[in-house]
């Protein structure tokens, strides 16, 4: 898929990946822009500077992102490209427990991270089987593909977004609906905190949100499912597919590293 000529949609927009989405397609020559986010004040400068319509938004809400699909189609026509890209990162409150975190927060991770996914697709899919077109590119993390020590909400949360995604893909294809999944580790965004360096963060480098929309653009021009900014993550599938228990043995060593 080329941006160029094409009504986007992008959660999350107000910063971070979302916000270099944003900026990257209007470069590349989408012909229509719509930036959504939580944050009203940071929503508007962005939704300014890119030229494109806002709104305040909370993916967790179906009616939300219903909203935000009627009146796009409405302003700027057919939407062929959804970017279902907002997130948060919940630390385990005990890093000894990974069933610390309170029910609350496993299902605000889980409203935000499948839910908001699976609320887009519902808002989108009838007009884009009709059409024969479309795509969902939805942010998850390699923590969906492997794991994130430290955060069960999380990792549990994006490993469901994986699965959501090739359930999403499988049934669409012949519809003419394409989906990519874009899975990177550490990108320099308030999300991984003050101090990366002393946590996973760390561990294969950090990366500017202007690098992951690059890989984007590549992503979406080759139509990959898997849009991996960090190469290296396709080597540790590998790894765990071929024996897990080295794999889970190697993430308990990795973790007992991370808190000396």
């Amino acid at each position: 898929m080329k941006v160029e000529n094409a009504v986007v949609v992008i959660t999350g927009a107000a910063n971070g990946i979302g916000y270099a989405l944003a900026k990257r397609f209007k470069a590349e020559g989408a012909r229509g822009i719509a930036v959504a986010d939580v944050d009203a004040g940071k929503l508007a400068a962005a939704a300014k500077e890119i030229g494109a319509l806002g709104f305040v938004c909370d993916v967790a809400r179906e009616q939300d992102i219903q909203r935000v699909v009627r009146e796009t189609e409405m302003a700027l026509g057919p939407i062929d490209l959804f970017c279902s890209n907002a997130g948060i990162g919940l630390a385990d409150p005990d890093p000894k427990n990974a069933a610390s975190a309170s029910n609350a927060d496993f299902e605000r991770s889980w409203n935000i991270h499948v839910m908001a996914h699976v609320y887009a697709a519902r808002a989108l899919l009838p007009q884009m089987i009709a059409r024969g077109s479309g795509y969902f590119l939805n942010t998850v993390s390699a923590a969906g593909l492997l794991s994130q020590i430290g955060s069960a909400t999380y990792s549990a949360s994006k490993h469901g977004a994986i699965g959501f995604a090739e359930c999403l893909a499988v049934t669409h294809r012949d519809h003419g609906i394409k989906v990519s999944v874009l899975c990177p580790q550490a990108v320099r965004t308030a999300m991984i905190g003050n101090e990366p360096e002393k946590g996973s963060a760390s561990v294969d480098g950090i990366i500017s949100p202007e690098e992951v929309a690059e890989a984007v653009i590549n992503g979406l021009a080759a139509e990959r499912f898997l849009i991996l900014p960090h190469p290296v993550v396709a080597g540790y599938m590998q790894r765990k597919a071929a024996d897990y228990d080295r794999w889970l043995g190697g993430m308990a060593k990795l973790r007992r590293r991370l808190q000396q």
